[in-house]
């Protein structure tokens, strides 16, 4: 393989026509010049320049080599300066959360992109353990979670609350325990443990989410709310998925006198170094937080 300094050095005297200022331009000395283009003759076993003097003309094989080289020395360039560029606001940005989480940040972050379209947002909806197995095995840049990682490969750190929410059909009021059981329990993939912690807060004779009826289940996020909406029974689900929902105007929420906030945990992997575009991407996150 042809080494690409000599390559570079052979262009470059090309250009300037001029051993010595072509020395002073790559911070060499004229002989060394001299030997990188005597090694390029050697390594190619042809001769590349015809010398007069001080002066030198291009063999045919010389012009050949120029022509192809100078391509690649530019490429080289370029690539070393692309490698050293971190720009905060290009490339791709691999985001995972729970749904309720995404419903809220997931508008934002396409406002971003159309703010700085040389970002590119790829943002996925995912239960807790399949956010730390994605931050883990390098498939995702940052995730958001709501309890922090059992895995050593991710570090997690508390961002912001979301709060627990009772959601009734619109005419309920007031909902004491006896209307709850008449409700019946719409399930979701989180439903038994959002209900332990808010139902298990503020009710006495809560003992498990088995006690309701259940009268539906949804493992969409945006679409946990329609039973309700049509008076098939209540859940309990995150203050940004109810945000969300757009019919609003047909279901209740309840901030019941004790209230329960589920903790927001920032997960990277603990040994990968964030580039500019994802700390502006996860700085952006927390702002909205």
């Amino acid at each position: 393989m042809i080494n690409p300094v000599w390559l570079r050095s052979f262009c470059t005297l090309v250009e300037i026509g001029h051993f010595t200022r072509t020395a002073e331009r790559l911070h060499m000395t004229q002989s060394g010049v001299s030997q990188h283009v005597r090694k390029l003759e050697d390594h190619l076993d042809r001769a590349l320049l015809v010398r007069h003097g001080k002066q030198f003309t291009l063999t045919d094989a010389g012009e050949r080599l120029y022509n192809d080289a100078r391509v690649i020395v530019e490429s080289l360039s370029n690539l070393e300066q692309r490698v050293g560029e971190d720009p905060a606001y290009e490339g791709l940005v691999r985001v995972m959360s729970p749904g309720s989480l995404g419903l809220k940040l997931y508008p934002h972050l396409l406002e971003l992109q159309q703010q700085y379209p040389g970002l590119v947002i790829d943002y996925r909806f995912a239960p807790n353990s399949d956010v730390e197995a994605s931050i883990a095995g390098f498939g995702v840049d940052f995730g958001f979670m709501t309890s922090p990682s059992s895995l050593p490969e991710v570090s997690c750190r508390p961002v912001a609350k979301e709060a627990l929410l009772l959601v009734t059909p619109a005419d309920v009021v007031d909902p004491d325990w006896k209307q709850l059981l008449a409700l019946g329990f719409i399930d979701h993939p989180d439903g038994a443990h959002h209900t332990s912690l808010l139902l298990g807060a503020n009710y006495p004779e809560f003992e498990h989410s088995y006690l309701f009826e259940k009268k539906g289940f949804s493992n969409q996020i945006s679409l946990i709310l329609e039973p309700v909406s049509m008076g098939l029974g209540f859940t309990v689900l995150p203050a940004y998925a109810v945000e969300a929902f757009e019919k609003k105007h047909l279901v209740r929420t309840h901030r019941l006198s004790h209230p329960v906030s589920e903790t927001l945990y920032l997960g990277v992997h603990r040994h990968k170094t964030l580039p500019g575009r994802v700390k502006t991407v996860i700085a952006e996150s927390r702002k909205w937080l």
